[in-house]
């Protein structure tokens, strides 16, 4: 994908000043950006409390669906405030917490003659995981692997519990498994130092 650090600052920074704004005034602003951010790129915004790191927000777009800048608006806001699983955060709170962000590959199916061979198809700490099955899906970003320190079967496994299926839905061939890269940039403390995460 080739996003440099500075580019990655830029990404965050983006993303906390349209959360900052959206909680102050309900506006959502529009941040000029160069060519390389209006392209279409999937892109997920994650919310964790500083020191504890435990998730307040996670929201994305996995798809290339929309220019780089729209995307990132939209899901740092939903982040915030749109989540299912939590209340939405307030100003206050808003100040302790870390802004992360995933600039994704486009996911891609995984393929295999034999569905016991898709963990070696899985590269823990490259990959994300997407799974599609009828009217259900689920999704996981690659640093979450790592942090739970899975397997790719137990990756797998997760991905279909996330999606609301049984763990070895994976194995049914009506299923769908893509998998996807991703640049990750999150600082280190809040509104603090900028790091790009290898994973």
């Amino acid at each position: 994908m080739g996003f440099s650090l500075s580019d990655g600052e830029f990404l965050v920074k983006s993303a906390r000043t349209v959360i900052e704004s959206y909680l102050a005034s309900g506006e959502r602003l529009t941040i000029d950006a160069g060519e390389k951010f209006r392209k279409k790129l999937g892109v997920f915004v994650t919310l964790e409390s500083h020191p504890k790191k435990e998730l307040r927000g996670c929201i994305g777009y996995p798809y290339p669906t929309e220019p780089l800048m729209t995307a990132l608006t939209n899901a740092a806001i939903s982040a915030a405030v749109h989540d299912p699983r939590f209340p939405p955060v307030s100003e206050e709170e808003f100040q302790r917490l870390i802004v992360e962000i995933t600039v994704l590959t486009e996911p891609k199916p995984i393929v295999v003659k034999d569905r016991k061979d898709m963990p070696g198809k899985v590269k823990v700490g490259k990959h994300g995981l997407i799974i599609e099955y009828g009217p259900f899906s689920g999704l996981l970003l690659p640093q979450v692997a790592v942090d739970y320190r899975w397997s790719a079967e137990e990756f797998l496994a997760e991905v279909c519990w996330k999606a609301g299926l049984s763990p070895d839905t994976w194995l049914d061939r009506n299923a769908l498994v893509y998998s996807f890269g991703g640049q990750i940039f999150s600082e280190e403390s809040p509104n603090g130092k900028i790091v790009e995460k290898k994973i």
